[in-house]
């Protein structure tokens, strides 16, 4: 695997180190000692795979706070997608920065994405799917999202939005919280 720093502290653009012969490839995907190696966390609770029937259905953005903060490998298997992280670490220099990556079934790439990132991601082709190992539990009640519109970030979707869920669509818009708070953001209709 060819781990990529991003501009965004602790997040990742993973390439496979294809082995080519006569029957095609084999490459390493996933691997706990080399993820290890790189500081990040190795750890797989879930893997989790979503399908989007329309170019320019948007999921996202998702994040769980501690306890239940996910790690997540995210990617995309058949199709493309454009993926975007936003790091909600108040303690990080990179807080509240987002960077977006293209994920296709051609390039093979991966997206790791730290605890306390905001995740998100638009179907860029009809028909795709995605696959996420994550480092955490789904838990509803540390669930939080970020409006994929809101201008605070500014994100330049590369497709109009033409599918997304109501509880996506209705994340309420980014108000920073007080110092100290055990959530690092509040969010206000």
């Amino acid at each position: 695997m060819i781990f990529t720093a991003t501009e965004l502290q602790d997040a990742f653009i993973i390439d496979l180190e294809e082995k080519p012969d006569h029957r095609g490839f084999f490459a390493r995907a996933f691997c706990a000692q080399e993820f290890e190696a790189h500081g990040l966390k190795p750890i797989v609770a879930q893997c989790n795979l979503s399908f989007n029937y329309k170019k320019g259905t948007l999921r996202g953005m998702h994040y769980q706070l501690t306890p239940a903060a996910e790690t997540k490998l995210i990617r995309c298997t058949k199709g493309a997608i454009y993926d975007v992280i936003i790091d909600m670490r108040p303690e990080s220099p990179t807080f509240l920065s987002h960077i977006g990556v293209e994920l296709t079934a051609d390039n093979r790439r991966a997206l790791y994405v730290p605890e306390m990132f905001a995740h998100g991601y638009q179907a860029l082709t009809d028909e795709t799917e995605v696959v996420y190992q994550v480092g955490e539990f789904y838990t509803p009640g540390y669930e939080r999202g970020l409006r994929y519109d809101d201008p605070f970030f500014n994100i330049e979707w590369p497709l109009e939005v033409t599918v997304i869920s109501e509880k996506d669509l209705n994340w309420p818009l980014l108000e920073m919280m007080p110092v100290g708070s055990s959530d690092p953001l509040e969010v206000t209709v």
